[in-house]
């Protein structure tokens, strides 16, 4: 397999390509915009006091070429809304646009192909009413793609914008279509986008037994990669099983070093789902999410997902105090009063909708020092110490199923410190980043 791979890269080098693109973001208000939409969305952007870096997708490489590697196949795309060109125009409206090329079927993710469904609702299937393909949905009873939808299908292409946050499903529907390629000896082709976290590292390591389609990998919670690399270690470190065979291609982006956040380049924010509205929650998304698991509001029902947190029974104004005094730096917060309400495509039934709480607003100032699980860690520590009483666990298990373990939710119990807690992942992390780096494309 990785004799074709790099016969498939040089051809693409010799051509006079390979790189990828990424841009800043906001808080668009309204619907996202699908394919065959327009894609054009007014959003706020982080204040950024340099000139942005010009970066490529992989499907801009493609496109460059004029998708020569696909061209006479009959193709299979694994996609959603974000797969658009820097000039504003879907993958599947390129592939459909050249007649050489024929568009077998469509395959969605979590979210749809238009990425307007809520988190965990079922995904319908359907058809491209622009193209007359088929729409198959890989979220729900059907994750990986059966013989009857990959009949007559040449090659699997994936373009797919990810927030390199393990728990973020569409990861786990790549491995799902790296699988099918393997089974069915059908070529996989990455169309690779920028991490918009960059290569920063944080959180533990999944534990084996925790395996779920929040969590399939032996990776940490941030693990530093883009979609490509992703998929390289995947096959590499034998993470899935049965996939020796694979013919896997990754079209690199253009002009992103790996390290550079997704503020810092030129490309245009597309929430990849309904609350992931701007860059600022790519950033926190990785430790905020883990509330989903504890008795407090991670902004769900509000304008400001992921950076809102608050209860009825906490002190914002404490809150704040005690987070800026834990050394953890990177962020900012402020004090917030808001009531969660009810969402509907982005937030329904939120934790204590209808209830006035209290609580804090973070904004990242420095994503090259802000660890957002750390924040996590010592967010948890802070309100069990402060709130014994009222605070707790939305299940039994709490966040075990999205931190993959228990030890997160036993440590917390237990009153270990937030200190304890971080240095208890802490060799873990090191040595993933240490085989990480072997499956890296851009920068070191």
């Amino acid at each position: 397999m990785k004799s074709i791979a790099k016969r498939f890269l040089l051809g693409f080098i010799i051509l006079g390509l390979w790189s990828c693109a990424s841009s800043p973001s906001g808080s668009p208000q309204g619907s996202i915009p699908g394919p065959h939409e327009d894609q054009q969305m007014e959003l706020g952007k982080l204040e950024v006091p340099q000139e942005k870096i010009t970066v490529y997708t992989g499907l801009d490489v493609l496109e460059k070429i004029g998708f020569e590697p696909l061209l006479g196949k009959k193709v299979g795309v694994v996609t959603n809304h974000t797969a658009v060109s820097k000039k504003g125009t879907h993958l599947v409206d390129l592939l459909y646009a050249n007649s050489d090329i024929t568009i077998q079927a469509i395959f969605a993710p979590e979210h749809g192909f238009r990425g307007k469904e809520q988190g965990g609702d079922a995904i319908p299937g359907g058809v491209d009413s622009n193209t007359g393909a088929p729409i198959y949905s890989l979220y729900g009873a059907q994750r990986e793609p059966n013989p009857e939808m990959l009949h007559g299908i040449d090659i699997l292409v994936f373009d797919i914008q990810d927030v390199g946050t393990r728990f973020y499903t569409y990861i786990s529907t790549m491995g799902y279509v790296l699988e099918a390629g393997a089974r069915y000896d059908i070529p996989v082709m990455i169309l690779d986008r920028p991490n918009p976290i960059g290569r920063r590292i944080n959180g533990n390591v999944l534990d084996e037994g925790f395996e779920s389609f929040v969590g399939r990998y032996k990776i940490p919670i941030q693990y530093g990669l883009s979609m490509g690399e992703l998929a390289r270690m995947i096959v590499g470190e034998t993470m899935i099983s049965g996939l020796e065979s694979l013919e896997l291609h990754v079209v690199e982006c253009e002009g992103w070093t790996g390290d550079l956040f997704w503020s810092e380049t030129d490309l245009d924010w597309l929430p990849p789902s309904p609350n992931m509205r701007n860059t600022n929650e790519t950033l926190t998304y990785p430790g905020l999410c883990l509330l989903e698991g504890v008795r407090i509001n991670e902004g769900r029902g509000t304008e400001f997902p992921f950076e809102y947190i608050g209860t009825p029974y906490m002190d914002g104004k404490l809150l704040a105090r005690e987070l800026l005094a834990t050394g953890l730096e990177g962020f900012t917060v402020e004090p917030v009063s808001y009531i969660p309400v009810d969402m509907p495509g982005a937030a329904m039934n939120p934790l204590f909708e209808g209830e006035v709480v209290q609580g804090v607003k973070i904004v990242v100032t420095d994503p090259t020092k802000y660890k957002a699980v750390d924040f996590l860690v010592h967010l948890l520590v802070i309100a069990k110490k402060n709130y014994p009483n009222e605070f707790g666990w939305r299940s039994a298990r709490g966040p075990d199923r999205l931190w993959g373990g228990s030890a997160l939710r036993e440590m917390v119990d237990a009153g270990k410190t937030a200190q304890e807690i971080i240095d208890s992942y802490q060799d873990e992390l090191q040595a993933f980043e240490s085989i990480q780096q072997k499956y890296r494309i851009y920068g070191n």
